[in-house]
Order: C-alpha cells, then sequence, then structure tokens
C-alpha cells in the first residue's frame, strides 16, 4: 500500500494526449483584495476575517494579492507559464453587492477585462461561480441553510451566463461544496463559522440545488457550452483489511465521496451516513419532492479537487492499527462524530498544512471514479503543495519540495489515463500565494512567490519547471526534477 520514495537521478519521461489542458486554478476571495472598491459587497469572509480568532495572525482577504490592480501582470504570469487554461473564481459580491438584484456594472467589467485579457493571451478562461464568498446580505437569511438560495443563485448565474456567454464556453458551478457545507456549518472553521449538523446538512443539499439551478440557466441561455462541479475528493483507504476498518473506510468515503457523487451522478445519497444521512431520507425535512432528479439532470464533466487520500480505521482498532505503523486518532475533525479513525502511515511524509504526501491516491481515486462513472470526463482542477517559502538572499524562491509533489502526482495522473481514465486536464493550485483560508498568510501554495507587504511577484523554480511540463505535454528528462538540486 505503501508508495515507494522516487529513485535518485532522473525519471523516465511521460507525455501526455494530444489536446490535454495545462493549466493553473485561483480563487476570487483568496488573491482579488480591493475589498471595498467599485461598489463590491460584503462577503461572509470579509466577516468572518474580521472576527478575532478566526484566521491566523488576524489575516484578512482586504487587499491578499491585490489581483484587481495587479490583473495585466498577473495574466502576463499566465502567458509566460504557457498555460491552455485559467480556472479562476468569480466574486458573487462584487457581481451582485446584495446577493439579488441588477448587476454591478463595475464588477461586471472588471471579469470582462479579465476573461478578455486571457483570449488575448490564447488562454482559454475557466469561470467558477462560486468559491466561498457568499454574500453577507444573503446569510443574515439564512445562507445556504435557507431553500430560498437556490432561486438567488440561479438568478446569479444567469447575468454571469448573459454577460460573459459569448467569450466563455467551460463554466464550473461550485468548488468544493463539502467545505462549504461542512467546515462551515458543521465544524465551524470557514465562513459563515457556524457548527451545527442540521445546519450542514441543509447547506449540503441546498448547495447541489443551486448547482442543479445553475446547470439549468446554462441550457437555456448556452445550449453549446459546457458545465461541471468541482469536489474535493479523496481515496479512502482502510488501515488493514479487517472487516472493521473496511466498513469504517466504507462510512468515511460515503460522507466525503459518496454524499456529493451519488446525488449528482445516480440520484439518491448514500445510505450509510448515520444521523446526518436521515435528514435527506423521506421525513427529514430536507429533501423535497423531484428534488434528486433535479441535481441528478447532468454534469457535462467533473472536475476533481485532490491533494491526498485518508486512512481510516475503526475507532476499537486503533491500538492496533498504531501498533502497524500509524499514527493519528480519534481527534480528527474529519470524524464529524462518526464511528472512523482518521491515521496515517507514519513513513509517509507531510506538508506544511500536516497533509499525508501520496501520490499513488490520485492514481487510485482517478481510477476508481473512471469504473464507477464511466464516460463522464475528468479534470484535475486543484492539486499542489503547501510550504513555508520564502525569498533567499539572491531574491529567488527555491522550492523542491513542490516540484517533486506536482511530478509524482502528474506521473500519477498519466499514469491513470494509460489505465483508460478519460483524464483530459491537470490545473495545479495555485497560480500564486495567497490568501490560505484560516491559515490566513502563514501557508503558501503558489507557484509564484507573492511578497505581501509589497505586492512583488517572483516566480519560483516550480514555475520553471512546471512550464518545461506545459510546453512538452508532460514530463520531459531534461525538466524531471530540475529546480530540485
Amino acid at each position: 500500500m505503501f508508495e515507494r520514495k522516487p529513485p535518485a537521478g532522473r525519471l523516465p519521461p511521460v507525455s501526455f494526449p494530444a489536446g490535454f489542458s495545462w493549466g493553473v486554478s485561483t480563487a476570487s476571495y483568496q488573491i482579488e483584495g480591493a475589498a471595498n472598491e467599485d461598489g463590491r459587497g460584503r462577503s461572509i469572509w470579509d466577516t468572518f476575517s474580521h472576527e478575532p480568532g478566526r484566521v491566523s495572525n488576524g489575516d484578512t482577504g482586504d487587499i491578499a494579492c491585490d489581483h484587481y490592480h495587479r490583473l495585466d501582470e498577473d495574466l502576463d504570469l499566465l502567458a509566460d507559464l504557457g498555460v491552455q487554461v485559467y480556472r479562476f473564481s468569480i466574486a458573487w459580491p462584487r457581481v451582485q453587492p446584495g446577493g439579488r438584484g441588477q448587476a454591478n456594472q463595475a464588477g461586471i467589467a472588471f471579469y470582462n477585462r479579465l476573461i478578455d485579457g486571457c483570449i488575448a493571451r490564447r488562454i482559454k478562461p475557466v469561470p467558477t461561480l462560486y468559491h466561498w464568498d457568499l454574500p453577507q446580505a444573503l446569510q443574515d437569511n439564512g445562507g445556504w441553510t435557507n431553500r430560498e438560495i437556490i432561486d438567488a443563485f440561479a438568478d446569479y448565474a444567469a447575468i454571469l451566463f448573459d454577460a460573459f456567454g459569448d467569450c466563455v464556453q467551460v463554466w464550473t458551478t461550485l468548488n468544493e461544496p463539502w467545505c462549504s457545507a461542512y467546515l462551515g456549518h458543521r465544524i465551524g472553521v470557514h465562513a459563515p463559522g457556524i457548527a451545527d449538523e442540521h445546519a450542514a446538512a441543509a447547506a449540503h443539499h441546498h448547495l447541489l440545488l443551486s448547482h442543479a439551478a445553475a446547470v439549468e440557466q446554462l441550457r437555456t441561455r448556452q445550449p453549446g457550452a459546457k458545465i461541471g462541479i468541482a469536489l474535493n475528493l479523496m481515496h479512502i483507504y482502510p488501515a488493514s483489511d479487517h472487516p472493521d476498518d473496511v466498513a469504517a473506510a466504507a462510512i468515511a468515503d460515503a460522507q466525503l465521496n459518496g454524499s456529493f457523487l451519488s446525488p449528482l451522478f445516480a440520484g439518491h445519497y448514500p445510505a450509510n451516513l448515520g444521523a446526518p444521512g436521515a435528514l435527506w431520507r423521506p421525513g427529514g425535512g430536507l429533501v423535497r419532492h423531484g428534488d434528486l432528479e433535479r441535481i441528478a439532470k447532468g454534469c457535462d464533466f467533473l472536475s476533481i479537487n485532490s491533494y491526498h487520500p485518508r486512512w481510516i480505521c475503526a475507532p476499537e482498532r486503533l491500538a492496533a492499527i498504531r501498533a502497524q505503523g500509524f499514527e493519528g486518532g480519534p481527534s480528527s475533525p474529519l470524524a464529524f462524530g462518526l464511528p472512523i479513525v482518521d491515521v496515517t502511515p507514519c513513513t509517509v511524509t507531510k506538508t506544511a498544512m500536516g497533509w499525508p504526501v501520496y501520490a499513488a491516491g490520485l492514481h487510485d481515486l482517478l481510477v476508481r471514479l473512471s469504473s464507477d462513472y464511466p464516460g463522464l470526463p475528468l479534470y484535475i482542477s486543484e492539486n499542489g503543495f503547501a510550504a513555508a517559502d520564502y525569498l533567499d538572499q539572491d531574491g529567488a524562491s527555491r522550492d523542491p519540495e513542490r516540484v517533486t509533489y506536482l511530478d509524482a502526482h502528474i506521473r500519477a495522473a498519466h499514469a491513470a489515463i494509460a489505465a483508460g481514465v478519460d483524464l483530459r486536464g491537470y490545473w495545479a493550485w495555485s497560480l500564486m500565494d495567497n490568501f490560505e483560508w484560516s491559515f490566513g498568510y502563514s501557508i503558501r501554495f503558489g507557484l509564484v512567490y507573492v511578497h505581501y507587504p509589497t505586492g512583488e511577484r517572483t516566480p519560483k523554480s516550480s514555475f520553471r519547471w512546471f512550464k518545461d511540463v506545459i510546453a512538452f505535454n508532460g514530463i520531459p528528462a531534461a525538466a524531471d526534477r530540475q529546480g530540485v538540486a
């Protein structure tokens, strides 16, 4: 099960199929800044980040990377990198400051400049309608827990499709709705900071229905365009082949993966979800007649945000699993009170986020999705490495661990394609360092180093390495491990 370390020296080159798309992803609140400019309304992350104790060091996204004012500079970085795709998100409160009503034309103008700038540089724009920055005015009315938000999201989506549909042919509805529902409404470590099981279940269901409403709007307005959803997915391994661990892993898989995949592609919620699942069953008060049929009506593709797998054991098996070389325990917030325990092999290295580095998990996830949902095109829309990067005395930022991580995961993606997976693109997270939600600016994922006091951008060694990968449409021998030494 455990991944072997790569051999010293160069690894063999790998080449991807013609037409495979290479790109990077970002999110509006994490990079834009200009929080109080040109009519932008307040978002739940503006509110949350300004509450003491919510974000590391009291950081906020008020300025972030100042992308709003440095747009052309950042688009030139994309062109230099050579990406074919730029996946970004549109800030709902910049377009509709109160979440309802007429569009803010200054916000529309900004995204028109962004989209036109991409096209001028021969980069395909792939906007995400929602990446967590809900207008605060909607939150004041219950936000994702209030079923009325479905119509609000449909109206918002219609504005975007009408405004940008002449130039945009590929759309993503939601980014990681699991995080919106559970980090935001069950644990409370993300905005809006609620910790309530019923609220999380309601948000979960209404997010899926809002996705469906946006799909319906696009089908009416842009019948030839493509639309999908970006889910944060992890391959789930049982920590052993003991039946109790296998059963616990199945519960974890249902909660994280199946609770979104099954409604979207099979028209039902998983049966083994315990108390949260009861809220989605007949009589549970959340699912109305026709909801699941509406949710399952269609995605043209699935975008996958995946950084690491999980290992799961049954609570009563924890001591035995620790004796077999695992660490961790029941304190994991991902357990949500379910009869599962998150553990990690002691031999696996971790990122600055504490996430295990195990590229085989991406391969196994892709193969599983391809088997479960044949014919569904897949994209990797986020994958990346968290580190505490810095500038050397010579002004360079060298990030060999990120290069090693990307190399291994791109190879895992290539192996999945060789196994028959219809994977059509790899879009790294992220173009640049940014506001990393509750971690503030303490964690860096970017291919470009951002000096936050000045906003100066410095491409890291991983930027140069990924540029070679894109140019080669794979990993050339000459680029393999470049920047590692």
